[in-house]
């Protein structure tokens, strides 16, 4: 079985690589640092070195012996397109994303300058989806990189949402998702700030997705924007494209 994720746009979570370093402002409070804690108290192999990056080549298989179909957020707890994970094994990676094609695989990264470095060599299967993070107006070049790859979905994730991210060119982008931060700490969200997005995607027809509020009681938050929970998800596009 599939790690289940609690995650509102995906099903299951794949960690072939564990631990990270902070990259920009949205990893000052990193979920996935915070659960690290969690797990390594709890015993789990993988997490015994803590947050360190670590390479874990005995997982890699597993998508292949999971028969179900299912929708599968790669590297949860850490970013594949890390300086420190080395080119072999990204590659094998995207084997493996490649041989599993019955999945839809969601790989999401902060590191798009290393995305576009080693993107030519990637086997990009239309089951791959790649996404990057855009956590305030200061690092909307990510947007750039993710949309000269040769993935068949692109997407941005605007979580944690820090500020208002001005105007933002869709084009060739896929889907949009819209959270703000949540946990210990979490920073406030703005409602002009998510309006702001939304209504970009529905004048550029991009599918968007509003994830949270956040906050420190996140579930209490919730993820309604103006009454509405949105949902909307790549595949509408390409629904609509064939009416």
């Amino acid at each position: 079985m599939a790690s289940g994720s609690s995650i509102e746009w995906t099903e299951s979570t794949w960690n072939p690589v564990t631990g990270c370093t902070k990259a920009s402002p949205g990893c000052a409070h990193c979920y996935a640092e915070r659960m690290t804690r969690r797990l390594t108290a709890m015993g789990l192999a993988n997490y015994k070195d803590g947050f360190e990056l670590r390479m874990h080549p005995h997982v890699l298989e597993l998508p292949l012996r999971w028969k179900k179909s299912q929708t599968i957020f790669v590297n949860s707890m850490s970013d594949l397109f890390h300086k420190d994970v080395t080119r072999d094994f990204v590659m094998k990676v995207f084997d493996v994303m490649s041989q599993a094609h019955w999945h839809t695989f969601q790989v999401l990264t902060k590191r798009a300058e290393r995305l576009a470095a080693l993107q030519a060599e990637l086997p990009w299967s239309d089951n791959i989806w790649m996404g990057v993070s855009v956590e305030s107006k200061d690092y909307k070049r990510r947007i750039d990189f993710l949309r000269n790859t040769k993935a068949r979905v692109k997407f941005i994730s605007f979580e944690p949402l820090l500020g208002d991210i001005g105007e933002v060119d869709l084009h060739g982008i896929d889907w949009a998702i819209v959270g703000g931060e949540s946990g210990p700490g979490a920073r406030p969200m703005d409602l002009q700030w998510v309006i702001n997005l939304r209504d970009q995607c529905q004048a550029q027809k991009v599918p968007f997705f509003f994830k949270q509020w956040g906050g420190v009681n996140k579930k209490k938050n919730g993820r309604l924007l103006e009454g509405h929970t949105w949902s909307e998800m790549p595949i509408q596009r390409d629904l609509l494209a064939a009416v």
